[in-house]
């Protein structure tokens, strides 16, 4: 399985972080996207190099990413701005995330968006709903505590055990 993770520049660094974690440790071929405000909020929230993953940058449209032709079975945003989330839900594909997202909708491929922002106003709402109804999946970046989470670590990985079970992989979690 390949998946791309595009990574914006909301707050939650961390749930990208731990996303591509999982996905190696499942042997998915993972590739990244990020785009110039998640590189900043990587570097302030988490205070470590971008992960060891191939990159792609978020200007490069001659990439597998960008084309309907690739082999890139799914796409995770995590975290996705509210910004990026706009552009999906409306076809401007200014960036390689974006249009990676179009390609993913376009082929029927699974498309899963992580926002992190809150609270939802109107617009807000009508683009998630726009997503959702054009084939993509809404994952928010909402953790549970039925696990009684220990640590932020366990507390972020609820969240990631729903997009690695959209993903058709291994739950992280038993409850």
């Amino acid at each position: 399985m390949k998946v791309v993770v595009g990574v914006t520049g909301a707050s939650g660094a961390i749930y990208a972080k731990r996303l591509i974690e999982y996905l190696n440790s499942f042997k998915v071929e993972v590739c990244g996207i990020f785009t110039e405000n998640a590189k900043q909020v990587w570097q302030w929230e988490l205070d470590e190099e971008l992960p060891k993953i191939k990159l792609y940058e978020n200007n490069d449209f001659m990439t597998a990413p960008a084309s309907g032709s690739s082999d890139i079975d799914a796409m995770v945003i995590c975290p996705c701005s509210m910004g990026s989330l706009g552009k999906i839900a409306n076809g401007v594909t200014d960036n390689l995330i974006t249009r990676a997202a179009d390609v993913m909708l376009k082929e029927n491929k699974k498309l899963i968006i992580v926002p992190r922002e809150m609270p939802y106003n109107l617009i807000h709402l009508e683009n998630l709903k726009k997503i959702y109804l054009s084939g993509g999946t809404i994952i928010a970046a909402s953790p549970s505590f039925y696990s009684k989470p220990q640590n932020i670590d366990e507390l972020v990985d609820t969240v990631i055990d729903k997009i690695l079970r959209q993903l058709g992989l291994p739950n992280l979690i038993s409850w």
